[in-house]
């Protein structure tokens, strides 16, 4: 791939290439610095929209696209799917694993760790209960801090302070005590975000040292509330700095005819069943469904204690060896360290001069939250869990995992494939593999840890692939990957018999409009591939978005149903949510065709008559961006849009709209991002229209120009 260099007034530059990175000196400036985790973590706003405009991010330490973070987690339930909200007052541990930027319930938050001092509790309890807080503690919000690779804060119930660092396949926390004769950490083995683990494993292998593992499934709620097909192990390899001379467990009985969904486990029954565990002493290990082990000892004033652990999703070995590869030896500092290092590594792949400091933080905090997700699934040793729950080698790629389809196709795989192309050819491989693996032969749309979650609408994979393969990303089997893309749009596609979707079949607007494009880039493809005759069925097939245009009465997109009839107009006309649009209305879904703009022109009327239809859409859009009728930036249909001025011959407009949106929906805060995260989409949006270019159209090379934010 070519070195791409752009320049502007403030001297921004993309860095595509190791090389690039890898020519930085020793005294280059410290990105890491800029990078200010707590943005997008609010759990409320100054609007009525405030649920959607939530970034849900986490604060804790990670490391770039790594298989960790370890982060307070102040919340299980609701739809917090991080773990955590800012204006939560106590923390209830310290998870090892988390999402970022989701909705629909969240999963992940494994391996619970928490310090404490006292009598042992077992129940978390519940932030909105102050009868009810078990275990959790508040903490001094002033003492709270985070930058990239760490995160602290103090714990005002047991006057503890707390650190969190990472390393790619671990981390570590330190606990810093007061003096205390029943001092304690405990590791909540069933704890999970939007519900639990379903069967837990934990053994002391020696003085220091415990392994285990957490097994998560449907039946435990998680992603979707269980309905996004979560089945995960996540196994554990942990080692104290004080010797394990006084532990125990704690299980509770939970029924077997109980149900166990996120709801299900936050209700007063389950909490009093929990409280209820049995404390069990003297036995090395245990397993069961509700498990939890502590280790007590006698600490003096500001004695500082360490835990460390590896994490695997493949095995037990797996655990261990990422433990040893990268933990082993070392000390918390070092390891703070080392995962700022690998930050400014990655940060430094854009170089940006110029902008206030508030802009700057903004900008590389962007670049951050891009790079958490899709994240490591790979052990050290090249081992990973496949979609036949097998264990596969492999040397050839990083199995990679958290696939957000329908967001990410749209700037955050366009951003990658100029900073980070190793990256698009491990999840081009990661999902062909899968499609093999697991025997369904198709690309999955939202991917989450080998589920196949159904999340959502389209066929983004597809449109990933066609992109990375237009610029000369192709690492990967081709011929694989391009059998698995055709299987995909045949299989969850505008079918040819009727030339759309259907409103009996789902969303008739959004997957038609989607189903086209991708029909295109199946094309694009197959045209690169000397594939003449799937060129022209595809071809025509992403045409099919003309047949669900009104251009009889209301000139616009409409739902059809399967007889061929207009589904009913709503009152509210095309800015009616949810009518045949997935998280939008019809004028938002509308605009949609990145693939035929001239053919969508030509259908609503021409050049003027669309310039000026577009130019209202954003003159009523309220100035924060939030959640609304007309661009709706907290989502995603729209995220091409505003460039779209420059293919009307009114490029003044995309650059007046863009750094608009750059300018009110980011900002160095924690209410800084305009809606979810969404595992890196809303910031890449953000990097790309602040260094002047977008994709409409990911699939093509071309990129729209467009102001660059800090002129």
């Amino acid at each position: 791939m070519n070195r791409k260099f752009i320049h502007s007034a403030f001297s921004l530059v993309l860095l595509a290439g190791m090389s690039a990175c890898q020519s930085r000196t020793d005294g280059a400036e410290d990105l890491s610095s800029y990078v200010n985790p707590f943005i997008g973590t609010s759990v409320k706003a100054d609007t009525e929209q405030s649920f959607n405009s939530m970034g849900k991010t986490f604060p804790g330490a990670a490391t770039p696209f790594g298989m960790t973070q370890v982060s307070p987690n102040t919340i299980t339930g609701g739809d917090y799917g991080s773990g955590y909200g800012y204006q939560h007052k106590t923390i209830e541990g310290f998870a090892f694993t988390q999402m970022s930027g989701i909705g629909w319930y969240g999963d992940l938050g494994n391996f619970l760790v928490m310090p404490t001092t006292g009598e042992l509790q077992v129940v978390a309890g519940k932030e909105s209960d102050p009868e009810k807080k078990g275990y959790r503690s508040e903490y001094d919000k002033a003492s709270e801090a985070a930058s990239a690779g760490y995160y602290t804060a103090r714990l005002t119930k047991y006057d503890i302070l707390t650190e969190a660092t990472a390393s790619p396949h671990g981390g570590a926390l330190r606990f810093t005590y007061p003096a205390s004769d029943l001092s304690r950490i405990q590791i909540d083995l069933a704890r999970r975000v939007g519900g639990t683990s379903t069967t837990q494993y934990v053994e002391v292998i020696n003085d220091n040292t415990i392994r285990g593992w957490m097994k998560c499934t449907p039946e435990g709620g998680g992603w979707g509330d269980g309905y996004g097909n979560p089945d995960y192990t996540v196994f554990f390899y942990a080692e104290f700095s004080k010797p394990l001379d006084n532990y125990g467990f704690w299980s509770a009985d939970i029924p077997d005819d109980w149900e166990r969904k996120r709801e299900n486990v936050l209700s007063d029954n389950y909490q009093a069943r929990i409280a209820q565990s049995s404390i069990i002493r003297g036995k090395k290990s245990l397993e069961g469904k509700h498990v939890g082990f502590f280790a007590e000892f006698p600490t003096t004033d500001q004695e500082e204690v360490t835990l460390k652990a590896g994490i695997s999703f493949s095995d037990l070995e797996g655990a261990e060896k990422n433990l040893k590869a990268e933990l082993q030896g070392q000390t918390f500092d070092g390891m703070k360290k080392q995962a700022k290092e690998l930050w400014n590594k990655e940060l430094s792949k854009i170089l940006m001069e110029g902008g206030t400091h508030d802009e700057k933080v903004a900008f590389y905090t962007a670049l951050y939250h891009t790079m958490i997700d899709p994240r490591n699934m790979t052990d050290v040793d090249g081992r990973y869990p496949g979609g036949d729950h097998q264990i596969h080698q492999t040397a050839d790629f990083t199995k990679r995992t958290i696939f957000s389809g329908w967001d990410v196709f749209r700037s955050q795989f366009p951003l990658q494939t100029i900073i980070n192309p190793t990256l698009v050819n491990d999840e081009i491989n990661s999902l062909v593999t899968l499609a093999e693996e697991s025997g369904k032969g198709y690309l999955e749309r939202w991917e989450f840890f080998n589920a196949y979650s159904g999340c959502m609408v389209g066929n983004p994979a597809i449109s990933v692939l066609a992109d990375a393969y237009a610029k000369n990303i192709r690492k990967y089997d081709i011929e694989k990957a391009y059998r698995a893309a055709v299987r995909t749009s045949e299989l969850i596609g505008n079918k040819e018999e009727l030339g759309y979707t259907p409103v009996e079949k789902g969303y008739s607007i959004s997957e038609t409009l989607e189903y086209a494009y991708t029909d295109w880039c199946v094309a694009q493809l197959a045209k690169a591939l000397g594939k003449t005759d799937d060129a022209e069925k595809y071809t025509r097939k992403s045409l099919y978005y003309k047949n669900i245009f009104d251009s009889e009465d209301k000139m616009w997109f409409r739902p059809k149903r399967e007889s061929g009839a207009w589904e009913e107009w709503p009152a509210n006309g095309r800015l009616t949510e949810w009518h045949g649009s997935i998280e939008s209305n019809p004028y938002q879904q509308g605009w949609f065709v990145p693939h035929d703009i001239d053919g969508m022109v030509a259908l609503m009327g021409g050049e003027e008559k669309v310039l000026n239809d577009l130019e209202d859409f954003f003159e009523k859009t309220p100035k924060h961006f939030l959640w609304n009728e007309y661009y709706n930036h907290s989502n995603e249909p729209v995220h091409q849009v505003p460039f779209m001025f420059n293919r009307l011959n009114a490029p003044w407009l995309t650059q007046k709209w863009t750094r608009c949106i750059c300018e009110n929906a980011y900002r160095n805060d924690i209410e800084g991002l305009a809606g979810n995260e969404d595992v890196g989409q809303m910031s890449a949006w953000y990097i790309l229209a602040a260094a002047g270019i977008h994709p409409i159209c990911p699939g093509e090379t071309r990129y729209e120009l467009t102001s660059p934010a800090f002129g």
